[in-house]
């Protein structure tokens, strides 16, 4: 294929794979270029001139325009825009949806009889049209905070007693750092069941459903690190021999190396002493910790509570979620900056209908839509990753590009 370039022409370049098409040259009659079938993904140029996009808007207004729009512009849910898409992209889905490798009985109805001549006209009538406008006010109402962010809002109420970032003030308070999300919110939800008996914790968290429980776990699990800051009574050196029996499960100095596990370093002391007494007398249920903290008394409890105050806490193995400018910045690679496809086989996202990209998206993310290159892409998003990146391209302003096949050297 030779190189492309944005320069604007006169005739519209339609890239496909294998058909028979109308080729046009600025100024010259039309000629029938014939393209070899089974040449795969290989795509060679077809000119479309007035002729050829007229023809093709007679056929999309017979066949598409019902979904897609008078004028390539859906009003319809889920059913994408079509004008100003590329057109390679367009005449490829169409071909895929004829062999059945695209599963979808209303599109594969649709385009079952066309020819591949239609379906190049089709293709260059869709990309002739001015893109859809981008939908600013009503993408941008609907995208959601992405999950640190998210976290961090719904744990501004817990500050006044766990600390800012999660590192304790208030002597009895525990503090929330260095701790796996994973115990955070199995911590939070014995709370919230009851498990856990603390009335106050449990009327805090009741409102809470699971997405912000995560949420607050991982905002607390990227936080930097600290000490509790309160006073503590006991003698950590004398604590540090009693530690020994807790070291293959909370780690030698307390960092866990379990996500189920919490870890202890730099954990507020008498937040820890009453939880061993609580777990001593049966009121915090656990089988495993009952018995070594009822082989504690008071003292030693003290002292283990003092060594691992002093320890410093570690950031659990967590990654940080990218946010949606990252995951776009991922995605333009591709798909061109702001969504905007300068590859002919990838779809144009710029200002294409959100509601179709969030379903796209979920498909591409569950295995329901194929592809290795967007699985790849999408098994790690969240739902408040796909909504914002449908949100993101859904008020990126469209623009089109042609493609200009420049003679060889």
């Amino acid at each position: 294929m030779k190189r492309i370039a944005q320069t604007p022409v006169l005739a519209l370049c339609v890239l496909i794979a294998g058909a028979t098409v109308v080729g046009r040259a600025p100024g010259a009659a039309a000629q029938p270029v014939v393209v070899k079938p089974g040449s795969g993904d290989d795509l060679r140029a077809a000119y479309a001139g007035a002729l050829e996009v007229a023809e093709g808007k007679r056929v999309a207004q017979s066949t598409c325009a019902r979904c897609h729009g008078a004028n390539g512009i859906s009003t319809t849910k889920d059913v994408p825009h079509l004008a100003g898409q590329r057109p390679a992209y367009l005449y490829l889905e169409m071909r895929a949806y004829q062999s059945g490798a695209r599963d979808d009985k209303a599109m594969t109805a649709a385009v079952r009889f066309l020819s591949d001549d239609a379906l190049v006209k089709v293709s260059a009538y869709y990309a002739s049209l001015e893109p859809a406008q981008s939908a600013a006010t009503a993408a941008k109402g609907s995208a959601r905070l992405d999950p640190l962010a998210a976290g961090k809002a719904a744990a501004a109420g817990c500050a006044g007693c766990h600390g800012d970032g999660g590192v304790s003030k208030i002597p009895g308070m525990p503090s929330l750092v260095g701790l796996d999300p994973k115990y955070l919110v199995a911590a939070m939800k014995a709370y919230k069941s009851g498990q856990r008996n603390h009335d106050m914790m449990k009327s805090l968290l009741a409102a809470l459903g699971d997405a912000e429980l995560n949420n607050i776990a991982l905002y607390y699990a990227l936080q930097k690190p600290a000490r509790a800051q309160t006073p503590v009574s006991g003698n950590p050196a004398a604590g540090k021999a009693a530690a020994a029996a807790c070291a293959a499960c909370h780690g030698d100095i307390g960092v866990s190396g379990s996500p189920t596990t919490p870890s202890l370093a730099g954990q507020e002391a008498q937040y820890f002493a009453a939880a061993i007494r609580a777990y001593a007398d049966g009121s915090r249920k656990d089988d495993m910790m009952k018995g070594p903290a009822a082989a504690l008394d008071d003292r030693a409890i003290r002292d283990l509570a003092a060594f691992y105050a002093a320890q410093q806490p570690q950031p659990p193995k967590v990654r940080k979620p990218l946010t949606t400018a990252e995951l776009a910045a991922r995605c333009d690679r591709c798909h061109g900056a702001n969504g905007n496809s300068t590859d002919p086989r990838l779809p144009a996202l710029a200002a294409q209908r959100q509601d179709y990209l969030d379903k796209v998206l979920q498909a591409y993310r569950t295995g329901a839509r194929k592809s290795p290159a967007m699985a790849a892409m999408s098994e790690m998003l969240t739902e408040a990753d796909v909504e914002n990146l449908a949100a993101h391209y859904a008020r990126q302003r469209a623009r089109a590009f042609v493609y200009v096949i420049l003679p060889s050297k």
